[in-house]
Order: structure tokens, then C-alpha cells, then sequence
């Protein structure tokens, strides 16, 4: 979890929302990720979706079987299903998710006996660290936006 960390400082440090993630295959990261949706005007570059990808041209596969997913965030119905659908067996998260969290918080998809695959989840893991890069993000993008608007307030005849 202390590499998904470290992957959410480098979002922070381009300015995208601090979210990282990676992915573990036989005690070695095969897969790494950070946020860069802003960046690339993408909707599909989330953390976790950048570091499956990693991880499934390394692995050769898109099956990334007796794979664990580490990622700071709880994820979202869009990388819930490309967790399930990539076969990962485990997933770590450390903060939860109310606005967009589908693994416990708003659904449950990632344990849901509907769908042909099931993964493992573990909450909770650093959690606080994860928080505080989110909230440390969030606060300083009010206080831009906050300033910008007083800005173009005094600039208006």
C-alpha cells in the first residue's frame, strides 16, 4: 500500500486528484498507476485501470489470476468491472469512497455472486494516509478556485 502512495503523490504533483494504485504477482509489482484523466482528457485513466493495464503486458495476459490489486482509494463501478473482468484474486483499498466507493460503500460489486468472478477485499489498509492526500488535494483545489474567482471579480469593469 506504501507504493499506492507513493503513486497517488506523483497525481498530486501534476495536479490530478491523488489516487494510486499497483498490482502484486508473486511478492513483485507488475503493474503501477496513478490518476491521469486531466492529463490525458481520458475517462478510463484511473489508477487502477492504468496499473491493470501494466500489469497485463507484463504478465503477457489479461487474466491476471494470483494477482492482489493495492490501490489508495476504494474503487469505482468502472474499475470494479475491469477488476473482475482482469480475474484479479484480492483487493486492497484504504479509503472509502462516498461518492463513487462500489466495492462496500455504495455496491457491493466486487463480492457479488451474480457475476462470474469474485475477489477478496481488504478495507482500511492505510487508510488514514490515503485520506489525508485526498483531503490535502481538495483543500488547496478550493482554496485556487476560491482565489481565482475573487480574481476575475476585481478584474470585471
Amino acid at each position: 500500500m506504501r507504493e499506492a502512495l507513493l503513486e497517488a503523490h506523483k497525481s498530486a504533483l501534476i495536479g490530478e486528484v491523488p489516487i494510486g494504485a499497483v498490482i502484486v504477482h508473486e511478492g513483485k509489482i507488475v503493474g503501477r498507476g496513478h490518476n491521469l484523466r486531466e492529463h490525458s482528457q481520458l475517462a478510463a485513466d484511473h489508477a487502477e485501470m492504468m496499473a491493470i493495464t501494466e500489469a497485463n503486458q507484463k504478465l503477457h495476459s489479461w487474466r491476471l489470476v494470483d494477482c492482489t490489486l493495492y490501490v489508495t482509494l476504494e474503487p469505482c463501478i468502472m474499475c470494479s468491472g475491469a477488476i473482475i473482468n482482469s480475474r484479479i484474486d484480492r483487493v486492497v483499498f484504504g479509503a472509502r469512497d462516498p461518492k463513487a466507493g462500489a466495492v462496500t460503500t455504495l455496491y457491493g460489486v466486487l463480492g457479488d455472486s451474480r457475476l462470474n468472478h469474485q475477489v477478496a477485499v481488504k478495507e482500511g489498509v492505510l487508510a488514514s494516509q490515503a485520506g489525508a492526500v485526498l483531503k490535502t488535494f481538495f483543500k488547496a483545489a478550493r482554496k485556487r478556485n476560491k482565489l481565482r474567482k475573487k480574481q476575475q471579480r476585481a478584474n470585471k469593469p
